[in-house]
């Protein structure tokens, strides 16, 4: 059984995340087994598209609970994208949404002012400005001000601002792309397609050992 489980809900961009997964030596499978997560000592947790169509794959393939089981039971796991907005209380889109509720906040829509003009969906290289002090370990290394691609239209809020790590800018919105509490991490960004500083971040949860 694979050491990482890559978590496979209908959710594509499965295939990058692998890919930089073993070019860094990591061992890794793409799954929709509950059973090979429960094996795993490790949860990737990637994906893209809308926050209903997501939990309800999640539901129906038992993945939602198997994700809040690894959760209670300290399991190291990374959040990409989608993954990084479900793991919160509640998402606006879709009219209303309930997450996995395994950090407290909510996901909310970029709303610009009047003279901001913008498009949506927030696509493209960003930076992302991390907190001073001492970070988490899936951070670790990496300059503030770095470059992170993006593509995303809802951004996550946490209810604690001790959760971000860090923060990028878009509209004159500033936002969280970066979460972090204990065992969990979540990134808004697509780490696999982040070059070398998304290849870091990936590094960084390969080698940690909380």
């Amino acid at each position: 059984m694979a050491r990482i489980a890559i978590l496979d809900y209908d959710a594509g961009n499965l295939t990058s995340v692998l890919r930089a997964v073993e070019h860094l030596g990591g061992d890794a499978a793409i799954t929709r087994d509950p059973a090979a997560v429960r094996g795993a000592e490790k949860v990737i947790f990637p994906g893209v598209g809308a926050a209903r169509a997501s939990m309800e794959s999640l539901r129906r393939l038992g993945l939602a609970e198997e994700i809040r089981r690894a959760f209670a039971a300290g399991k190291p796991i990374l959040g990409i994208c989608i993954g990084c907005q479900v793991i919160f209380s509640e998402s606006e889109e879709d009219g209303g949404v309930p997450g996995l509720d395994l950090l407290p906040g909510q996901v909310v829509r970029f709303r610009f002012a009047p003279a901001v003009s913008r498009k949506i969906p927030h696509m493209g290289w960003n930076r992302v400005e991390f907190a001073p002090g001492e970070r988490h370990p899936v951070f670790a290394g990496l300059e503030s001000g770095s470059e992170f691609y993006f593509v995303h239209s809802y951004y996550p809020r946490p209810r604690s601002e001790n959760l971000v790590q860090g923060t990028a800018v878009y509209g004159g919105i500033r936002f969280a792309a970066a979460i972090a509490h204990e065992h969990l991490a979540a990134v808004q960004f697509h780490a696999e397609k982040s070059g070398p500083c998304g290849l870091k971040v990936l590094e960084n949860f390969l080698n940690w050992r909380p």
